[in-house]
């Protein structure tokens, strides 16, 4: 429109979409009439134009660097699909909406709901424009609609799916994972749509076998295990049911619960907590954890590396704050018995240790437990000494890839993938705060925990050249000023975790995450038998810390973040970055200008009508007037600024 040439960029509809197209001269128009309008227009591709220039100038990303950018999760529809009969959808479906509607405006509809407000020969082939066409202004007046789909394979199902941005296939943790009706007819209906995968489970139980369900399902995108109040598996009749939940929905929804939890990711609003490697210094997470959960402040996902994969995986595994706090007391105590490391020395051809009591150690706190079973999403770090790159590791054995991510070099053998056979070592190399990988992942707040060791920066300037005789004459000699010269041993560490240092200073110069480091300099990296020392300094930290962020208004806003939308409430929302924006925000950002002067028009009245009344061939019962709120689809007439 602008520069009267050819897109570049090529757009792939994954959902029945709109097309809008806008005349040259309309456009023109715009422009005289309006010239604020080009002003905007100019600024946003000025800004696209320059970012495009940076990421061309900057040099190629390293093997051990991953794409910072967020995923970009946030969706306007969402179809949810049972894969089997047994499954209480309506009752999900209210549970959703229910933590849905404290982020923001949400629409639930059920064939019934639609055939009740259209009419019932809404889904007959010949209303499909005029459906359609109602499903768009419901979107468009909703932050998120949810598409209920019925049990079997009805015109309505086959909306629903065509309709959405994400499809839910929403299934009992304790079936069998086979296929479901609807399931086999998505795959064709639905073949680009993002699919996630939703396991319900009843109060005291626990997820298994979630890797037969993804199994059986190749084009899932990710999978979420829900724990369900008991209310939801009740057997009661559908008008029953709607009862129970006209009261549920009228209450506050608790913003820890796992629906919430699913809210949030639909939403693009997740919560990552990110944990450092350091040894037993990694102690102080579980007080940091414990602080986090008394602030308020839900945790989604969660990643981490070294001791950081090991506490990190089991408050993934556990959600306890004092089971957590158990286990992670009665490893620190395994590590402090020096019978097992004796039992555990070899002949250092490749390690001090052969890892096998190391690796009882782990596999006693964890079982057998797979990745895919833990209740919130988790990843892990290692550095693929095979490959020369770093592994973000989110599925198979928890405790091989834990114990993989803490293999210190030269203190324990690599860990072999069992996919691959790849050599694994601890992440700690490549990435020990890896708050950029949680990014990558869809955390849009993100707490990060730094517990790693900190190298001396004040060394000894000895000149050009160095002698080994008189560093040991310095050392030996009680009267001779002490001087700060890096061993041997020293000098490979630092150069080992060149790459470290560097993505370390990225995570904490960055605006993406919360970055947080309590003070445990003073305990050493094997120092475990100080576990509950370090502990409570990491919880004093982390509760300190908080309360000052109470204190200062910026925990309160960002607690109102995570639950509803970005900014303070009753404010407005400030400006995205530019390189944000989609279509529907750069219509809103350019056509949001004010009216330069009132002009009669005899085709006012008409026009505003049209406005109130949305399409000629929709039906407005049931629908709540938005009067002066348009969406325009690119038919009819162009909205009033």
């Amino acid at each position: 429109m602008v520069t009267q040439t050819k897109r570049s960029t090529t757009v792939i509809a994954v959902r029945d979409s709109e097309l809008a197209k806008l005349p040259e001269g309309l456009f023109n128009v715009i422009k005289l009439r309006y010239p604020i309008v080009v002003t905007r227009l100019i600024t946003l591709l000025g800004h696209r134009i320059l970012g495009t220039y940076k990421k061309a100038t900057l040099s190629a990303p390293s093997p051990t660097t991953v794409d910072s950018r967020p995923s970009q999760i946030n969706f306007s529809t969402v179809a949810i699909v049972a894969a089997s009969d047994d499954v209480p959808l309506t009752a999900f479906t209210y549970e959703l909406y229910h933590s849905l509607s404290a982020i923001g405006q949400t629409l639930r509809l059920t064939s019934e709901v639609v055939r009740k407000t259209l009419g019932t020969t809404i889904m007959d082939p010949n209303n499909e424009y005029r459906l359609s066409s109602w499903l768009a202004q419901q979107e468009d007046r909703h932050k998120i609609s949810l598409y209920q789909c019925d049990l079997t394979v009805t015109a309505w199902t086959q909306r629903c799916i065509r309709q959405a941005d994400c499809i839910l296939i929403v299934g009992l943790g304790d079936n069998h994972p086979s296929l479901g009706k609807v399931e086999k007819e998505i795959e064709r209906l639905a073949m680009r749509t993002q699919k996630e995968l939703v396991l319900l489970h009843r109060e005291g139980g626990k997820p298994e076998n979630t890797i037969g369900w993804l199994n059986m399902r190749s084009w899932v995108s990710s999978h979420h295990h829900i724990l369900c109040p008991n209310r939801l598996f009740s057997r009661k009749s559908l008008y029953r049911i709607n009862e129970l939940y006209s009261k549920v929905c009228l209450s506050e929804p608790n913003i820890h619960t796992d629906f919430s939890r699913l809210a949030r990711w639909l939403t693009g609003k997740s919560v990552g907590l990110v944990l450092g490697g350091g040894g037993a210094r990694g102690s102080a997470h579980v007080g940091m954890i414990k602080a986090i959960q008394e602030s308020g402040i839900p945790i989604d996902m969660v990643g981490g590396v070294s001791i950081g994969a090991f506490m990190g995986a089991l408050w993934a595994q556990e959600r306890n704050v004092t089971t957590v706090t158990q286990k992670a007391r009665e490893w620190s105590k395994k590590m402090t018995q020096w019978w097992r490391q004796i039992l555990d020395l070899t002949y250092p051809m490749t390690s001090m240790f052969s890892g096998r009591e190391f690796n009882q150690t782990i596999r006693a706190t964890f079982g057998d437990t797979y990745i895919e079973d833990l209740w919130l999403p988790y990843f892990t770090v290692t550095t693929d000494i095979t490959s020369s790159c770093m592994r973000i590791h989110t599925h198979g054995q928890l405790w091989r890839y834990v114990r993989a991510s803490m293999s210190i070099v030269g203190i324990f053998p690599p860990i072999c993938d069992p996919n691959d056979g790849h050599l694994l070592a601890d992440g700690c190399y490549v990435n020990n705060v890896p708050a950029d990988v949680m990014r990558s992942l869809g955390a849009n707040h993100i707490l990060a925990v730094d517990v790693g060791s900190v190298d001396d920066h004040d060394l000894t300037n000895y000149g050009d050249d160095l002698s080994g005789w008189w560093l040991l004459w310095k050392r030996w000699n009680p009267f001779a000023s002490p001087v700060k010269v890096p061993n041997l041993p020293d000098i490979q560490s630092r150069l080992a975790y060149v790459s470290c240092v560097r993505q370390l200073e990225e995570v904490k110069n960055s605006d993406y995450c919360e970055y947080i480091r309590p003070p445990i300099d003073q305990y050493k990296t094997l120092q475990f038998g100080a576990f509950d020392e370090i502990r409570e300094v990491g919880y004093r930290h982390a509760k300190a810390y908080f309360e000052g962020q109470t204190r200062a208004g910026i925990l309160p806003l960002f607690r109102y973040n995570v639950t509803a939308g970005e900014g303070e409430p009753g404010q407005h929302k400030t400006q995205q970055s530019l390189g944000s924006y989609t279509f529907t925000d750069l219509a809103q950002m350019v056509c949001k200008v004010s009216r330069p002067y009132e002009e009669e028009d005899s085709t006012s009245s008409s026009s505003d009508e049209e406005e109130r009344g949305g399409y000629a061939s929709e039906p407005t019962v049931g629908v709540s007037d938005y009067s002066r709120q348009v969406s325009w689809h690119g038919y009819g007439t162009l909205p009033t600024p």
